[in-house]
């Protein structure tokens, strides 16, 4: 993220400021991964399709909408609607397409987002009408919108919920500016051929055939992609049709995800020079190293490239990020230009290199399955992968390939555990594959890396296998890469389990040279059984412990590598102890006999209770060539601890030591919730789902039952939200919908719930004007318990689809809430009702008069003609929680007239668009303000104008939000918004130029191409004289007025001590005049132009002030006349033309401001 992109920290939460998309690839720090709870995990069900990072070191809100048009939601703890905090404060570069962006989802209905991401608006898809659709923000900040008739496929398995991550497809860049199809994995149940035929009918292409997966990868061109969701899932009439049969043979519809790219010491740390020693160096052996490409020219590398393929987006296989020939080097690098000092673990090993990330470090989930059927049909016995993505309790297609290569072929798979340690439970994928040898990471001292992820895996399952030296690997630096840290010449150093994990490869490689008839499967118990344990470090983080090729390589005994005992449940006085075998293999040609003994550690490094895991026998002989087993009991009755333990049973022998991993999770004080939902006859009904959200944050879950609507959940003891939604309608897909809501449950025993849609009330509000449509209702519920809570938002078309009840006690006012909110609109009037609701949350009947609501007259003006405009109202409920309201788009300029409720208080924006895209959506460009809110009385009338001049530079303070130019430290940072309206509220405009600077004492500090949006950059601490200057151009066609807007500053500042940012002395003076809506007054008249000057000087303080007037556009100026330092007094030529202003001033302290708008206005006849 460049630093003219940064938000700096000194500004308020809700600063309009551009905020990029989360990059795909992060090299300064590890990919967050939240813990994942396990208690409700039953089943290992096939998972979503994940985001793949580099392992390389480095409150909940819902909402449903319905309806065929464009309708605004509102989501984030901050969000206020269309305009409120859709954009930078100043502008929008060229090019750009504006701040708004758009995302086509699988089923053809298009979601709009502001710049920050919150979603602004669905379209449902043509043949779509009515649709509704829930949008939902998860703890961990992504965004879903989901159609009410996706919401069942993706309970069932069907469909992935990440089809539908609004936060996902626009950080892949899938969203419509950036590409017209839609990658997506379809696998099938039977008969792939048949139904990949029936896609290429609607509309898509298989790009790639996925044997292992039993799937394609497809292509669905967004236009036509209502039509194949219609023939994928055989929905509505296609249900009857040929569609009908291709979805019988569809498993389920996966998004096609974007993958990213996640030795001197280190070799010797696992010994691999005695492997050398020994004359094995992994010649023979074929590793294939999936990654961003190979630089076959390296000297380390020359002549040890074998095959090559190209699997990404890229032109070609040369590797242009570094992250792969630095994975490759560290397999079998041959030191070369280190004179042998840098070489790899298995130098005489054959590297095949299939590219699965682009030249950005990015890739696709069907392109690593791709690279891993090469790879093996290459002949590779190891595979290595340093990548992964985050852990579901279900088996995603990249864990099925893993699996079923690894039976099909005898190839091992080594790949990176990932680097979201030191949490628990944050093992990624696709190491979290039962076959996959996963490797964590280790430093010199083979102390656990605090970036290594640990286990347990989200289904419960023991992971990592074992560790490897991960922290400051030296390998070598392809020739063009741009990653790592500075080294030797020739290479570079990371740090990441990406690193650790191609030593194991080339560890596997070197066995694989020893015992060629060796399964990738022996290989893997080899190895973990040969590790070596850090005292005192629980198996949920190292496995059997670091790797130890020297040992690997003598041993003749091994052992299964590792036993899971899977989930004991609470209470644990009546648990039944669990035993599993573990098997021995003697290779030598004499008897062994070992002693047994089992050591665990739990999540924080606490030893297992004694008694825990025992081992029987004590002691095992095992004959020459022969076999022998042991008992392991895990006894959860032990003790008193809950959570994950982890650790091994040791084999020892003389020189002999055999580890294998053992792991249970002992649960804590949990219950069964048994959920059924009836519909309005009182009969089960699979057309449902309860949402179960625990009030502390830990759990997020939606669950359903399709066939009777009945399910069991397992949760440990705690308060929960519950929220039932059960179809009413005829169509479970028409939107009619009863929710139950259940605002704070207590599970402390075994519970039965019943979620009954009799028991919900309906919504009915009459508004004054009995003809006014009924065109959106919102539905905002929250809980806040001590801090801790949950907030949904359901937005539709009408109340009269929507019956609410509340389950359970009433509940304090302080701790629950429901606000219903609607709009009723007739031509150009609308009624906005808002009020809030605690006690009783559910449905009700109002009746409402005119004298109840307060009148306003809005006036959105027409900068440049052909524009058309959109109106968003946001009510700020009393507990703060902000709910939006959408008019419709009309043409500017217009005039309506809103009648809302006192109660609330109010915040309007107006978004103006020109002509329409390729899409035919129109293209929004800007000219949006904002007002702060305010609160109105029923019965009085009010009026506001919007988005008529003069448009200017604003410098404001309204709570959190504020411009200016900051200080804190030496860190600098500038917003002045240069578009703002007559009336003060706060513009953004889309750009054609800009170029903005500051200078200290003369000297430039930096430079930029872009308005004064909030950039971070720093200063020296001495006190200087600084000049921050900024100029910005606008399109004619966009805006006749206020074309161009310079501004210049002068000021002094030093370093700044403490924590509160220091406002530097910026001032801006604003012009009020009372223009027509097309930003014009009358020629050859006198005018008045009122001025108001804001920031740090005053009309009584400034020193000197200065304005002039320009008639021609700027060419040339003169002065103009100032009253009472308040107003201009000018006299407009007879012509028709245009009136730029400029105006000067110097505060009390001295410093300057010089500021000047061409073309502020037009005069006309």
């Amino acid at each position: 993220m460049g630093a003219d992109q940064r938000r700096p920290a000194a500004w308020g939460a809700r600063l309009p400021l551009p905020v990029p998309p989360l990059p795909l690839f992060r090299r300064d720090r590890p990919l967050c991964r939240a813990r994942k709870e396990r208690h409700a995990v039953k089943h290992k069900r096939r998972a979503p399709v994940v985001a793949f990072a580099p392992l390389t070191a480095v409150a909940v809100a819902t909402a449903l909408l319905s309806g065929a048009a464009v309708v605004q939601a509102a989501l984030g703890d901050d969000a206020t609607g269309t305009g409120l905090r859709s954009g930078p404060a100043f502008g929008v570069g060229p090019g750009s397409g504006g701040t708004a962006r758009t995302v086509t989802l699988v089923t053809g209905d298009k979601v709009t987002t502001d710049a920050d991401g919150n979603v602004v608006g669905v379209t449902a898809a043509d043949g779509r009408e009515g649709m509704a659709f829930r949008i939902s923000r998860a703890a961990d900040g992504h965004t879903y919108a989901v159609p009410r008739d996706a919401e069942r496929l993706i309970a069932d398995g069907t469909a992935d919920r990440q089809l539908f991550d609004v936060t996902r497809l626009l950080n892949f860049g899938y969203d419509d500016s950036s590409r017209s199809d839609l990658p997506l994995i379809v696998t099938y149940t039977e008969d792939g051929p048949v139904a990949a035929r029936a896609l290429s009918d609607s509309g898509a292409r298989v790009t790639r055939d996925l044997p292992s997966v039993n799937g394609d990868a497809v292509r669905a061109r967004k236009s036509e992609a209502a039509t194949l969701w219609r023939t994928l899932t055989g929905s509505g009439a296609s249900a009857r049709s040929a569609a009908g049969a291709t979805s019988a043979r569809v498993e389920k519809i996966w998004l096609d995800g974007r993958v990213e790219a996640s030795l001197d010491r280190s070799t010797a740390q696992i010994g691999a020079p005695e492997a050398w020693a020994a004359g094995y160096d992994g010649t023979g052996v074929t590793v294939a190293v999936l990654d961003t490409g190979v630089d076959a020219t390296h000297p380390d590398l020359k002549e040890r490239i074998g095959a090559q393929q190209n699997f990404s987006r890229s032109p070609d296989s040369v590797d242009r990020v570094g992250h792969g020939t630095h994975v490759a080097s560290t397999v079998a690098g041959s030191g070369a230009r280190s004179g042998g000092k840098y070489k790899g673990v298995a130098p005489g090993a054959r590297i095949i290199s299939g590219k699965v990330l682009d030249d950005n470090g990015e890739g696709s989930a069907s392109g690593i399955i791709a690279g891993m059927q090469w790879a093996v049909a290459e002949g590779a016995k190891v595979v290595n992968l340093s990548l992964g993505g985050e852990d579901t309790p279900e088996t995603d297609p990249v864990e099925q390939a893993v699996n079923e290569l690894s039976a099909d072929s005898g190839a091992l798979f080594v790949v990176a555990a990932g680097n979201s340690g030191p949490a628990a439970a944050t093992i990624g994928t696709p190491g979290s594959a039962a076959a996959a040898l996963t490797v964590g990471a280790v430093d010199r001292a083979d102390g656990i890396a605090d970036f290594s992820s640990r286990g347990l895996t989200a289904d419960g399952s023991l992971k990592p296998d074992l560790t490897a030296p991960g922290v400051d690997i030296v390998a070598a630096k392809a020739a063009e890469g741009v990653e790592g840290g500075p080294a030797s010449d020739g290479y570079v150093s990371m740090s990441g389990t990406s690193m650790a994990s191609p030593h194991v490869a080339g560890a596997a490689a070197i066995l694989a040279q020893r015992h060629p008839d060796w399964t990738g499967e022996r290989i893997k118990a080899a190895l973990t059984g040969s590790a070596v344990a850090t005292p005192g470090l629980s198996g949920l983080a190292q496995g059997t412990g670091r790797t130890d090729l020297a040992r690997a390589m003598g041993q003749r005994v091994t052992s299964s590598p590792s036993l899971g005992f899977g989930t004991a449940r609470w209470p644990h006085t009546d648990d039944k102890p669990v035993t599993r075998e573990i098997t021995y293999r003697n290779d030598g040609d004499e008897p062994v006999t070992l002693d047994l003994a089992p050591e665990a550690f739990g999540e924080g490094g606490e030893p297992a209770a004694e008694g825990m895991f025992v081992v029987s026998p004590k002691r095992l002989t095992i004959a020459a060539g022969g076999t022998a087993t042991a008992a392991v009991t895990a006894d959860t009755r032990a003790g008193t601890a809950d959570g994950a333990f982890g650790g091994s049973v040791t084999a020892t022998d003389g020189d002999i030591v055999v580890r294998t991993a053992l792991g249970v999770h002992r649960e804590s004080e949990s219950y069964d919730l048994t959920i059924r939902h009836l519909d309005l006859r009182g009969k089960p009904t699979g057309d449902s789902e309860t949402g179960v959200y625990g009030l502390d944050g830990s759990i997020w879950q939606d669950h359903s039952d399709h066939t009777d609507g009945e399910f069991t959940l397992r949760l440990p003891k705690g308060r929960y939200t519950l929220e039932g939604r059960v179809s009413t309608g005829a169509d479970p897909d028409d939107g009619k919908l009863a929710l139950l809501l259940h605002p704070k449950f207590a599970l402390t025993r075994d519970t039965t719930l019943v979620m009954d849609a009799r028991k919900a009330k309906p919504v009915r509000i009459t508004v004054p004007d009995s003809a006014a449509k009924h065109t959106d209702a919102t539905l905002n519920f929250g809980v806040d318990i001590g801090g801790a809570g949950y907030t949904s938002t359901y937005i539709m078309g009408s109340f009269g689809n929507l019956r609410v009840g509340q389950l359970g006690a009433r509940v304090p006012a302080r701790e629950a809430f429901a606000q219903y909110n609607g709009t009723w609109t007739r031509g150009t009037v609308n009624y906005r009702p808002a009020w809030n609701r605690t006690g009783d949350l559910s449905g009700f009947t109002v009746k409402l008069q005119r004298q109840n609501f307060a009148e306003l007259e809005l006036t959105l003006g027409e900068p440049a003609t052909g524009k058309t405009g959109s109106l968003s109202a946001a009510p700020l409920m009393p507990n703060g929680a902000w709910v939006d309201f959408n008019s419709d788009r009309g043409a500017l300029p217009r005039t309506v007239a809103d009648y809302v409720l006192p109660g609330a208080k109010w915040q309007y924006a107006v978004n103006q668009y020109g002509a329409s895209d390729a899409d035919g959506e129109p293209r929004w460009e800007g000219s949006q303000t904002v007002t702060a809110p305010r609160s109105y009385s029923a019965g009085k009338q009010y009026t506001q104008r919007f988005n008529i001049g003069v448009f200017g530079p604003h410098l404001y303070t309204a709570g959190p939000e504020s411009s200016g130019a900051v200080r804190l430290g030496d860190g600098f940072s500038a917003h002045v918004p240069l578009f703002s309206d007559g009336a003060g509220h706060v513009g953004v405009s889309y750009y054609t130029r800009a170029k903005s600077a500051l200078y200290a004492d003369g000297t430039p500090v930096f430079t930029s191409d872009a308005p004064l949006n909030g950039a971070e950059h720093t200063l020296s601490a001495e006190r200087r004289t600084y000049r921050l200057t900024t100029d910005v151009s606008r399109a004619a066609s966009l805006s006749a007025v206020s074309t161009r807007v310079t501004a210049e500053w002068t000021f002094r500042s030093a370093h700044v001590t403490g924590d509160t940012p220091e406002r530097l002395p910026l001032s801006a003076v604003r012009f009020t005049p009372k223009l027509g809506k097309a930003s014009t007054a009358e020629a050859g008249t006198a005018f008045t132009v009122p001025f108001k000057i804001e920031g740090a000087a005053t009309a009584a303080t400034a020193r000197k002030l200065a304005f002039s007037v320009s008639y021609d556009g700027g060419r040339t100026w003169k002065p103009a006349e100032v009253t009472d330092r308040a107003r201009l007094e000018l006299r407009h030529p007879a012509r028709p033309g245009t009136v730029s202003l400029r105006a000067a001033l110097t505060d009390a302290d001295g410093n300057t401001m010089k500021q000047t708008i061409y073309r502020a206005y037009r005069t006309t006849k």
